[in-house]
């Protein structure tokens, strides 16, 4: 198993200190929407898949659903998981998603959140995600939005006062690996076109069922200045996806 950036005690610490992971969902700009596309939850069977703190997780218990199972590669998550949202409900797995091994048609619902853009081969997830979900079931993730990983180090292009002027954007067909700068440690990501995403869930049989570019909500654009820049372009893309039959 390669090493997990989350599992450096330093980057981890920082990671610590943002808003979503002190204030949990609440502090995460693009929950709003992200909940809204969440389907029912009383009695269904959910994986989230990079499951992190367990927020989601916490979530889909307290929403009445039968079990969770969250899987992550980072141990420092999963510790942190198994303190702050703990359930008998839950089950909490250390894996690479990419090795995700589950029955087929187990699963009502799946999720995951900010985690896609990491992993190289997104095509190879859908599969296995289409084979472990049952007819019917519901697929919901996030991910950084093509805009916003295409050029590379994800910093705002600014002038000689520090102004932002812009936001870069360049190579936006040109899919892979991208060295951005996070919590002040470089982190490799994988940039991939808005096409790749869709097309990729239409060709492993899902059915598109909504796609949304969500903004801040209005309480953090009035009380964090910083976050009206945020309105400039996407940071986020939110898609949920049916398995028909």
């Amino acid at each position: 198993m390669r090493t997990n950036k989350y599992d450096d005690k330093d980057f981890f610490d920082e990671y610590k200190k943002m808003n979503r992971s002190v204030n949990g969902l609440k502090g995460a700009g693009e929950w709003q929407m992200f909940r809204k596309m969440i389907p029912e939850l009383e009695d269904k069977k959910v994986l989230d898949l990079g499951c992190g703190f367990g927020w989601h997780c916490k979530y889909c218990i307290e929403n009445k659903a039968k079990l969770v199972v969250g899987v992550d590669s980072s141990e420092r998550m999963l510790e942190e998981a198994k303190k702050t949202n703990t359930d008998v409900s839950i089950d909490y797995i250390k894996s690479e998603i990419e090795h995700i091994e589950f029955p087929r048609n187990y699963f009502d619902v799946v999720i995951s959140s900010l985690v896609f853009h990491y992993i190289e081969n997104f095509n190879d997830i859908c599969k296995k995600v289409y084979e472990c979900m049952v007819p019917g079931g519901d697929f919901i993730f996030s991910v950084e939005h093509p805009i916003f990983t295409a050029y590379g180090n994800q910093e705002w292009y600014c002038d000689e006062l520090g102004n932002r002027v812009h936001w870069p954007v360049d190579r936006y067909f040109d899919e892979g690996i991208r060295k951005a700068n996070f919590l002040g440690k470089e982190v490799i990501k994988y940039h991939k076109t808005l096409t790749t995403y869709i097309n990729t869930l239409l060709n492993c049989g899902f059915k598109v069922k909504e796609v949304i570019e969500p903004k801040p909500p209005e309480e953090m654009l009035r009380d964090d200045r910083d976050m009206q820049d945020e309105l400039r372009r996407p940071m986020m893309l939110l898609i949920s996806a049916r398995k028909d039959k």
